[in-house]
């Protein structure tokens, strides 16, 4: 009795090495499923900010024409919606449009284009290769969009 109650316990106690592996294996083939769906988000998700912000900096900047007449000059740039400019034309009735200027999801300053290349004024990020041009997450990003 004492025998049969000792091989229970054995195998009670854990897992046999097939049984791990085929969790294992499991586990691997989910994990091959779903991270190549997951990694791609991320770039996706940096581009939809990235318009999200363009389409803000471009509402910003009509209110400022709305206000002042005009779109600021290329030398006052996006700033100006967030501090008064100094420089000529300097605008009579300034708000603050923004609190801050945002950076694009990679870290680089959105581009001012006046006059614009597509509208105009343009508003773009170069996209995640922070150059002009380029395709998929390298793509600019703009206002024409």
């Amino acid at each position: 009795m004492n025998t049969l109650h000792r091989n229970r316990n054995r195998r009670a106690r854990g897992f046999t090495l097939i049984e791990l592996m085929v969790v294992l294996a499991i586990i691997g083939v989910l994990a091959a499923l779903i991270v190549p769906n997951v990694i791609g988000r991320a770039d996706d998700a940096r581009v939809t900010a990235a318009r999200t912000d363009v389409g803000n900096l471009m509402q910003a900047l009509k209110l400022y024409k709305l206000d002042n007449m005009r779109y600021p000059t290329p030398e006052q740039g996006l700033q100006a919606l967030v501090t008064r400019p100094s420089s000529e034309p300097v605008p009579a009735n300034w708000k603050s449009y923004l609190d801050k200027l945002p950076n694009d999801p990679w870290g680089r300053p959105y581009q001012y284009m006046n006059p614009g290349l597509k509208g105009e004024v343009d508003v773009l990020s170069f996209g995640a290769d922070g150059k002009s041009g380029g395709e998929g997450h390298n793509a600019d990003i703009g206002s024409w969009q």
